[in-house]
């Protein structure tokens, strides 16, 4: 059996105050009348970057009035912070955190240890306590992505942890299917569900030609964020849209480039180095050719709005289902990939997915279409710069303006960090709150969303 109930910690009857104590920021500004521009986290992430056409198609698909989709972006880049700081404070006993609501308003935190409801509440944040850690959950759904390699997961082709039930879940075409895979990697039932589903997910492929970018003069995708490799220029994409050394052509058919790093199966992550004709830009198409501004990387927290722009059906919108999914496709299975409720077809594979002026990942696979609804999968993007040593393109991509000299520490911009990473900066050690890539302008002594000073 996987699990085991781990001790609990052995703490003073002031712990959870003090754990309050050391969480800075003020909670949600989840009412109606609460203003977007007043959260530190907001102005951080640049949620007041959102262009109209984002906003638009957050309205069109999740039912709002624009001030509702304003406040949601807001609410989101808020509720992210501080479920970092939570995570932090909580150590082994943070089991996750979700966000609720037409305005994402309502943040709730997970826990295993009952005492740490005051600290949660404290912050503005609903708690709920719950039986397996976010560390157990994910080592469980390890266990299957090891199984699924020694058996066929056609039939069980989705699984992932759902924090909001505190549970693995597997969604099969067939039960027996599950129960197999279940049983092939020895975890305890106790920490599973499973789900029956008729989704077949499949990598959106296009073979009919159209716009975005082909490959070999046959395929179509779509382009996902325009990154660096030094003075390299290219962009991220999906891997299954082409293996390395595959050449690339524009929208209108002019030689783009070539597929200098490609993972799929696996993972679905790729990039292709362009040449001189083309130049990355800070943007997104968004519907109508508009300019989407993408200003970083953050990860947005389940429950959180994101839309995708695609060559095939362009902008749609929805929420952030389940992090770290694990889905098989007729190719193979991919780990890693984050599911959500927003359509998309053929050809927009590789396409952006973006929360505000987040970027989130790129368009890997799903079910469905954009006619009836359907469920799709993005590679994470943060995991995809940092195996390729890309740096994504955004506005804040200025250089340390001149006669400035950078404090020293071991903190670099471009770098990827992850939840719980740290770092020196001017003298002072810093831990991170939300997975993102830094840039100039995102020191930790400037952005407490997204670091907290230890």
């Amino acid at each position: 059996m996987l699990h085991r109930h781990l001790p609990r910690r052995t703490r003073s009857v002031g712990a959870a105050a003090a754990a309050t104590a050391a969480l800075l920021v003020a909670g949600l500004s989840g009412s109606a009348s609460a203003e977007p521009t007043t959260s530190a986290a907001a102005q951080a992430l640049r949620t007041d970057a959102a262009p109209p056409a984002l906003l638009k198609a957050m309205e069109r698909d999740l039912g709002l009035d624009r001030a509702q989709a304003e406040r949601r972006l807001a609410n989101e880049a808020e509720a992210g912070a501080t479920a970092g700081r939570l995570r932090a404070a909580l150590g082994a006993d943070f089991a996750g955190a979700w966000v609720r609501g037409a305005e994402s308003g309502t943040l709730t935190v997970a826990t295993t240890d009952a005492r740490d409801v005051p600290a949660i509440e404290a912050q503005g944040a609903k708690a709920t306590v719950v039986r397996h850690s976010l560390t157990d959950l994910d080592a469980a759904k390890s266990r299957l992505d090891r199984a699924a390699q020694r058996n066929d997961t056609t039939d069980a082709p989705v699984w992932y942890v759902d924090v909001r039930t505190n549970t693995v879940v597997v969604q099969a075409v067939r039960p027996s299917a599950a129960r197999a895979l279940l049983s092939a990697a020895g975890i305890d039932h106790s920490l599973t569900r499973i789900e029956k589903s008729t989704d077949r997910p499949r990598a959106l492929y296009d073979l009919r030609g159209g716009e975005a970018y082909y490959i070999n003069n046959s395929g179509r995708c779509s382009i996902g964020f325009p990154v660096t490799k030094g003075t390299q220029q290219g962009y991220a994409t999906a891997g299954h849209c082409g293996r390395t050394g595959s050449s690339t052509s524009g929208h209108n058919r002019v030689a783009q480039g070539t597929f200098q790093g490609s993972i799929f199966p696996g993972r679905d992550m790729a990039w292709v180095a362009t040449n001189s004709q083309w130049t990355a830009t800070p943007y997104v198409k968004g519907q109508g050719g508009q300019n989407v501004q993408v200003t970083g990387s953050t990860q947005a927290p389940v429950g959180a709005s994101v839309c995708r722009s695609g060559s095939t059906t362009g902008w749609h919108c929805g929420t952030i289902q389940v992090l770290n999914t694990s889905v098989t496709y007729p190719e193979g299975t991919i780990t890693g990939v984050t599911q959500t409720t927003v359509c998309a077809e053929p050809g927009d594979s590789g396409g952006s997915y973006i929360s505000g002026s987040q970027a989130q990942g790129v368009t890997s696979g799903g079910s469905g279409n954009c006619s009836s609804g359907g469920t799709t999968f993005f590679q994470p993007l943060n995991p995809l710069l940092q195996n390729y040593g890309l740096t994504l393109k955004t506005t804040g991509d200025d250089e340390q303006p001149p006669g400035e000299e950078e404090p020293g520490g071991t903190w670099s911009a471009g770098t990827v960090y992850q939840p719980g990473d740290t770092v020196t900066y001017g003298g002072a050690t810093y831990r991170c709150l939300q997975g993102h890539q830094a840039q100039t302008g995102w020191e930790p002594s400037n952005v407490p969303a997204l670091w907290q000073r230890v």
